[in-house]
């Protein structure tokens, strides 16, 4: 089946990466895949949360933020005392996902925030969003390394996510806003560097799917984390340990 742009039903949309997009930031990064761009940072702050006071452990969490224009029509701004079950429910999952390749241990006590903010949105903005964060987490932790001197490389493997559906009867990875609303089934996929699964979330939009749609769409969406894997060291060549 061919696609609106071309692409065929195993194809990632053109993706980047660009690091330092923010001057400010402990580590930042401007994700694109398609027309879905996301502005992802990490910043190091003093505090820790409840549990892990008197504690030399540190953690990692994250906001997710859909701007104003980020679609086709304004959305209200997101406050702190409105924030809404999406919303809450991305940011869980870029904090899980970033925490299953972090020992936090060895962070020292301090938190690492990641925000990701949706610039623009055609699909994929929350696996987008922590493919992208995994980027910033990584210079954030060589920030540490360098004006901290934490002296344990605290990653101990790459994350990343991409989403998949079926679409007419067919399996797709990476689906743009077009296919994803028409999909009849959707799934975000978030792995590891080495091939373990983090999270899987997959619904029928219509009719149940097969046993064996889920093991194609998993198979696929392999094969898309893979090359995201790749695009993550490529320009995190002189950061992540050799």
């Amino acid at each position: 089946m061919l696609r609106e742009d071309g692409r065929d039903n195993k194809d990632l949309r053109k993706c980047k990466i660009t690091r330092n997009i923010n001057k400010y930031a402990e580590g930042s990064c401007l994700i694109t895949m398609g027309d879905t761009r996301v502005h992802c940072t990490a910043s190091v702050d003093d505090w820790q949360p409840n549990f892990l006071r008197n504690t030399e452990a540190g953690w990692v969490t994250a906001d997710y933020s859909m701007l104003p224009r980020a679609t086709n029509t304004r959305n209200r701004r997101e406050r702190d005392t409105s924030v809404s079950g999406r919303t809450q429910e991305i940011q869980r999952l870029i904090g899980r996902s970033l925490r299953a390749v972090c020992d936090t241990k060895l962070l020292g006590p301090l938190t690492i925030q990641i925000d990701c903010d949706v610039l623009q949105a055609d699909g994929g903005t929350r696996t987008a969003s922590i493919t992208g964060a995994y980027v910033a987490l990584a210079d954030a932790c060589a920030w540490l390394q360098e004006n901290r001197g934490m002296k344990r490389w605290p990653l101990n493997d790459q994350v990343a996510a991409i989403s998949l559906g079926v679409v007419s009867g067919e399996v797709m990875l990476d689906l743009a806003y077009s296919e994803d609303s028409r999909a009849g089934v959707d799934l975000n996929l978030v792995m590891t560097g080495r091939g373990q699964m983090v999270e899987v979330q997959g619904t029928a939009e219509g009719a149940p799917f097969t046993r064996q749609e889920l093991d194609a769409m998993v198979g696929l969406g392999a094969e898309g984390c893979e090359k995201l894997f790749a695009l993550q060291r490529e320009v995190l060549g002189d950061v992540l340990p050799k």
